[in-house]
C-alpha cells in the first residue's frame, strides 16, 4: 500500500513539472517573437550613432500648400459642335467622295442623292402655285360681284376656301422642297431636278462615313458625322468626395495619353448629378485650343482648389517602404547605454509644395520627436538588421 502510494505522489510530481515547464516555456517563445516583431518596425542607435547619423527632431509645421484633386477624363465636344447627317426625304447616293478624317467646310457638297419623288414634290408645287394664282384671281372676282349683289354669299365663301387651302398647300410644299434645298425661286416647268445636294451645316473633320454609292437612304439613316474640334474641351471625372473643392474658374492642368506636355484648362461648368458610380462630370476649356487634337483622347489631369494651411513635413521625413509612406518617431531611451528608440510610423501624404509634404499622422502619435532629418538612414539600418537578423 505504501509502495502503491509512494508511486502515485511521483507521477503526480511528474506530471506537475512537465506541466509547469509547458507554461512557463511557451510565454518565452512569444515574448520572442514579440521582441522580434517590434524589432521590424523600430531601430535602436546609441547617442554617438545619433550624432554621427545627424538625426534632428522636430515638428509639423503649418505651413499654405496649394491643394489639388487628381483626376482622369478625355478630349471631348459640345453637343453644337458635333452634326449627325441624315436627308428628309430618301434617295439613292449618287455621289460623294468624303473620307474619314477629311477636313469640309460650311456650305460644301457633301453628297448628292436622286429619287423620283423629288420629281414629284416640285410638280405637285408648280401645279399648286398655278391653281393658287386661279384661285385668287376668282376670289377677287367674286368679291366684286357680292359688292354689286350679283352674286350668292354661299359662291364667294366657296372660292374664298378653295383660295385659302391652296395658299397652304402651296407654303408647305415650298418648306419641303426647302429643306430638299430646292430652291423654289427660279424653279419652273423646265428646270425640275431628280436629284438634290446634301451640304455640310458646320466646318470640321469627317468622323463617320456610313454611305456608298447606289445606297439608298431614308430619313432614319445617319449618312455622316462631322466634329468640329476648333472648340474641344477636357471632360473629367470627379468622385463624390472632391465635389466640394471644386469652383467654376480653378485652374487644370492635363496631360494626354499619347503626349507628355503639359497642357492647361479652366473649370468652365461643373455637373449637377451624381452618377451610379458615385462621379460627376466637370466640363473645362482649353486655354489654348489646338484643331490637331481628336475627341475622346484619354487625359489626366490635376485641378488646383486653391491654397490653405495644412500639417507639413520636410519630403526627406518620409521615407517609402514596400509601397506606403513612413515617418520615424524617437519613442523612448532604453538601457544603461541609453540607446534611443526610433518608432516608424504609417503617415498619408498631401500635396507638395517647395519641399514640404501636407501630412496625415495617426492619432495619439507623439508630434514633437518627429525624425525631420535622418529619416531614410534610419531605414536603412533597419532593413539590414532585418536582413542580418534573417540570416
Amino acid at each position: 500500500m505504501k509502495m502503491h502510494s509512494s508511486y502515485k505522489y511521483i507521477l503526480s510530481s511528474t506530471l506537475a513539472l512537465s506541466m509547469l515547464i509547458s507554461c512557463k516555456s511557451k510565454p518565452v517563445a512569444e515574448a520572442g517573437e514579440e521582441a522580434h516583431e517590434e524589432h521590424e518596425d523600430h531601430v535602436e542607435l546609441t547617442r554617438e550613432q545619433v550624432r554621427t547619423v545627424g538625426i534632428t527632431l522636430g515638428a509639423p509645421e503649418m505651413r499654405e500648400i496649394s491643394s489639388t484633386i487628381k483626376v482622369a477624363g478625355l478630349l471631348d465636344v459640345p453637343p453644337q459642335q458635333q452634326v449627325s447627317i441624315a436627308v428628309p426625304m430618301g434617295g439613292f447616293i449618287k455621289q460623294t467622295s468624303l473620307l474619314q478624317g477629311m477636313p469640309v467646310k460650311k456650305g460644301q457638297v457633301i453628297a448628292v442623292l436622286e429619287n423620283l419623288d423629288y420629281i414629284q414634290l416640285q410638280q405637285d408645287y408648280l401645279e399648286t402655285v398655278s391653281q393658287l394664282e386661279y384661285a385668287k384671281v376668282e376670289y377677287e372676282r367674286q368679291q366684286e360681284l357680292a359688292k354689286e349683289n350679283v352674286n350668292a354669299l354661299k359662291t364667294l365663301q366657296q372660292t374664298k376656301a378653295s383660295w385659302q387651302t391652296l395658299s397652304v398647300k402651296a407654303s408647305g410644299l415650298k418648306e419641303k422642297l426647302r429643306m430638299l434645298n430646292i430652291n423654289t425661286a427660279g424653279l419652273n416647268q423646265g428646270n425640275i431636278k431628280s436629284a438634290i445636294n446634301i451640304y455640310a451645316p458646320i466646318s470640321g473633320f469627317v468622323t463617320q462615313v456610313n454611305v456608298n454609292l447606289g445606297q439608298f437612304v431614308t430619313p432614319a439613316d445617319v449618312l455622316f458625322r462631322i466634329v468640329d474640334t476648333e472648340h474641344l474641351h477636357a471632360e473629367l471625372t470627379v468622385f463624390e468626395k472632391d465635389i466640394p473643392k471644386l469652383k467654376i474658374g480653378q485652374h487644370v492642368l492635363f496631360t494626354l495619353a499619347n503626349e507628355s506636355q503639359t497642357r492647361k484648362a479652366t473649370v468652365h461648368l461643373i455637373g449637377r448629378e451624381i452618377s451610379d458610380d458615385r462621379t460627376i462630370r466637370v466640363h473645362c476649356y482649353l486655354d489654348q485650343e489646338d484643331t490637331e487634337l481628336l475627341p475622346g483622347t484619354y487625359l489626366q489631369a490635376l485641378i488646383e482648389t486653391g491654397a490653405g494651411k495644412v500639417k507639413a513635413l520636410p519630403e526627406s521625413a518620409i521615407v517609402n517602404f514596400d509601397n506606403k509612406d513612413y515617418v520615424f518617431v524617437q519613442t523612448g531611451i532604453e538601457g544603461k547605454d541609453s540607446l534611443q528608440v526610433f518608432t516608424m510610423v504609417p503617415v498619408e501624404k498631401g500635396d507638395t509644395e517647395l519641399g514640404y509634404t501636407a501630412v496625415t499622422l495617426p492619432p495619439g502619435t507623439p508630434e514633437n520627436t518627429l525624425v525631420i532629418k535622418g529619416a531614410y538612414d534610419l531605414l536603412a539600418k533597419m532593413k539590414n538588421s532585418g536582413e542580418h537578423e534573417g540570416h
